[in-house]
């Protein structure tokens, strides 16, 4: 028996590490990511554990109490973070978000560049309209992805009155930038011209995006007057600084996907990867800004993320950084995690306060 409760602890604490290790591989890094999202619930298994470990005898004892004292501390840290102003509903940990009532339509026609059909998924509110709009932008590496991921978001966003169109790009490495700008600024031209017919309302838009989508929505609303806002998860910002100085570890080999996106690298590219730079285009008439990044992020690391605040909020713009202490890269994956919850509640009170009556 006392063996056994050696291998539950073990295997407590192997996931409770990735909460402080940064994850080498892809193959770890949905520990890293997840661990601290449902840290409560394995706070829980950990605490079960240990008093197993106490009451067990055998040589394996002390091992496997020291082995679950240690995942307990580790998953506890997220919960300790959390901040107090803002709320945490342990039945969505549980059971997910609530996402409402909403309508959902998918796979409408958005068009074909070059002969590859992109489509739309537009999540409408209950409720007749005018509603504002949200351009929802998926992430991928700029490599994968399709218009149905973050649907839990869209429908919580929906449910709160707002028309969703979450839209389609081309996909490197076949297609390199700027295809995927070029895609995203035909949607938007979509929207504008068919958004009264799904009851929104194309002069209230904003754009939200994670990842690679994320420096999609800021490349494209920092240079377009009739966007109001910019929501970015995790987004990347200065591409070039991004290729000389990837983060360690780097599980997805951050130089790789930026040669596949952009054709090259800077000292070859210089101009493609300015001109795919978020911060290129910073000015006083940018669009406010919602930039939210994990502080464990070693994929897109927040300090790119305080860069693009500090600059805009230098040009005069207005933008809020919020920066999640346990956080790693898509840390959203489970809308009903820690984070998914807390950046849920920025997301929705920004956008009541950009699109507030």
């Amino acid at each position: 028996m006392s063996w056994i409760v050696l291998a539950l602890a073990a295997a407590a604490f192997f996931v409770a590490i990735w909460l402080i290790v940064p994850a080498p591989t892809m193959t770890l890094l949905p520990l890293a990511v997840g661990g601290p999202e449902i840290s409560p619930v394995l706070l829980v298994v950990a605490l079960v554990v240990a008093v197993l470990a106490w009451r067990t005898r055998g040589r394996a004892r002390p091992v496997a109490l020291a082995l679950a004292i240690v995942a307990i501390v580790l998953f506890a840290i997220p919960i300790a973070q959390y901040p107090r102003s803002a709320p945490l509903s342990l039945v969505n940990l549980l059971a997910g978000i609530d996402l409402g009532q909403s309508r959902l339509i998918r796979d409408v026609p958005l068009g074909a560049p070059e002969g590859v059909p992109l489509t739309v998924d537009i999540y409408r509110p209950m409720t007749s309209g005018p509603h504002p709009a949200i351009v929802q932008i998926y992430g991928g590496a700029w490599q994968r992805g399709i218009p149905g991921a973050d649907a839990p978001f869209a429908a919580r966003l929906a449910s709160r009155g707002y028309v969703v169109f979450a839209i389609d790009y081309r996909h490197a490495p076949t297609w390199k930038w700027p295809a995927q700008l070029d895609d995203v600024r035909a949607g938007l031209a979509w929207v504008r011209s068919h958004a009264q017919e799904y009851g929104a309302d194309a002069t209230k838009l904003a754009l939200f995006g994670r990842s690679a989508g994320a420096q999609l929505a800021a490349v494209a609303g920092l240079q377009d007057a009739g966007v109001a806002a910019v929501i970015s998860f995790y987004g990347p910002v200065n591409l070039t600084n991004g290729w000389r100085y990837p983060p360690r570890p780097d599980p997805i080999g951050s130089r790789a996907v930026l040669e596949a996106f952009l054709g090259g690298t800077p000292d070859q590219l210089p101009e493609r990867y300015r001109e795919a730079s978020p911060i290129t285009y910073v000015s006083a008439n940018a669009p406010r800004t919602l930039l939210i990044y994990g502080s464990r992020d070693h994929i897109v690391q927040p300090q790119y993320g305080r860069n693009l605040h500090a600059a805009l909020r230098a040009a005069g713009a207005s933008s809020e950084l919020v920066e999640i202490p346990w956080a790693d890269h898509a840390f959203d994956a489970l809308p009903g995690g820690l984070s998914g919850q807390l950046s849920m509640f920025h997301v929705e009170r920004f956008l009541a306060d950009v699109f507030r009556p």
